[in-house]
Order: structure tokens, then C-alpha cells, then sequence
């Protein structure tokens, strides 16, 4: 029960469908509903495609831990124990994402440099043309779906 869906209904859905399809969709994970169809596409950019986004992190992650002289064993439960460790502190915290990595940072320190290393190749500019991409390709899906109905 880990997964995100997001839920659109138009003004035609009555209450009974919305908490019907919200039921449903409870049972794999939490269930948020957008303001627009035209939103969804951003809800599988994110939280569709999302899943692969970490799992390259992770690789990578585990990849570099290797290069410098890991085990293949020991930096793959280093990378997943951490990211479980940083996805449970962020759950269990009304702090966004930003504070909890001022948090862990200390100025100077070896975290700090790795920020900004990744501050330096843009890491945040690639993450949005990701995004951008996986929506305007879930636009195109959408439009080519329609396309098929008529």
C-alpha cells in the first residue's frame, strides 16, 4: 500500500462514485484528487513515472558506491536503507523536503559537498524537463486514446 493515484471527476460524478473510486483506490496506497483532467497528466508524471526517477537515483547511487570500492551487496542495502531511511523521515514530519536536507547538511561537511556537486550539474533543471517530458507525453497518450474512441 505505497502507491499515489491521483482522481479527477467532473461535475456529472456524483458523491456516492467519488468516495467509491476513492475506496478503491485506497487499497494500494493514498488516493488525492486534482483540480482538472488536464492535472492528471501532471499526477503521472509524477507519481506514475516517479517510481523509475528513484530507482535511476538508486542505481546510480549504488553504481558510484561500487566504483569506489563497494561490495555490489553492500552498496545496494546502503542505498536502499537510505532511502527508505530518508522516505520515512520525510513521512513522519510536517517539514518539507528542503528543511529536512538543510537538516542533515552540515555546513562544510561531505553532504554539503555532494549537494553541490549536483547544485552544479543542474540537477533540479534536469528533474523538471523529466517531468515536463513524462506529462507532455501523457498528453499525447490522452489525445491518441481519444482519438481511438471516436
Amino acid at each position: 500500500q505505497a502507491g499515489a493515484t491521483g482522481l479527477y471527476a467532473t461535475a456529472k460524478v456524483s458523491d456516492v462514485q467519488c468516495n467509491t473510486a476513492e475506496y478503491i483506490m485506497r487499497a494500494v496506497g493514498i488516493a488525492l484528487w486534482v483540480d482538472s483532467e488536464q492535472q492528471m497528466d501532471i499526477v503521472t508524471a509524477i507519481s506514475g513515472s516517479g517510481p523509475a526517477y528513484f530507482f535511476l537515483f538508486m542505481e546510480a547511487l549504488q553504481a558510484a558506491g561500487e566504483t569506489l570500492g563497494l561490495t555490489p551487496e553492500t552498496a545496494r542495502l546502503l542505498t536502499l536503507q537510505t532511502a527508505f531511511g530518508a522516505t520515512k523521515m520525510a513521512l513522519g514530519s510536517d517539514e518539507d523536503c528542503a528543511t529536512l536536507r538543510q537538516r542533515v547538511t552540515s555546513p562544510g561537511g561531505t553532504t554539503e559537498q555532494a549537494l553541490n556537486a549536483f547544485e552544479s550539474g543542474d540537477l533540479r533543471r534536469l528533474v523538471q524537463q523529466a517531468v515536463d517530458a513524462a506529462a507532455r507525453r501523457s498528453q499525447e497518450l490522452a489525445h491518441l486514446l481519444g482519438e481511438e474512441k471516436q
